[in-house]
């Protein structure tokens, strides 16, 4: 669809989370502060964010129709789990983030399925 995973990755938490500021957005995406900028400037370029990295209106056109065909697939992979077990997942999912953000605040999680 002409994006890149980290172009991916970023224009989607700009699309689920609004404007945020650059040095917020890279940890988020698992990226290096100068390899957010480079993505960003790229971003930049191709008219995609605003330099406050935001959506632009051609960005949010592009991301859109992809992020839906992303959760729909998303969905199909969770169809046999019910709600609970859903809410429960995301709960448990919620802690270990939160607890691996603090024991490796910017560890690249591709180096950890290396292992």
């Amino acid at each position: 669809m002409g994006i890149d995973d980290t172009d991916f990755r970023i224009l989607e938490a700009l699309l689920n989370k609004g404007p945020l500021p650059v040095n917020t957005i890279g940890p988020k995406v698992y990226l290096t502060p100068g390899s957010i900028s480079t993505a960003v400037d790229r971003l930049v370029e191709r008219g995609l964010v605003s330099r406050v990295v935001s959506l632009t209106p051609k960005g949010n056109r592009l991301i859109a129709p992809i992020f839906r065909k992303h959760a729909a697939e998303i969905r199909k992979v969770f169809a046999d789990a019910n709600p609970k077990e859903l809410q429960a997942l995301e709960t448990t999912l919620k802690k270990i983030g939160k607890r691996a953000e603090s024991l490796g605040a910017g560890v690249d999680p591709k180096c950890l399925s290396q292992r």
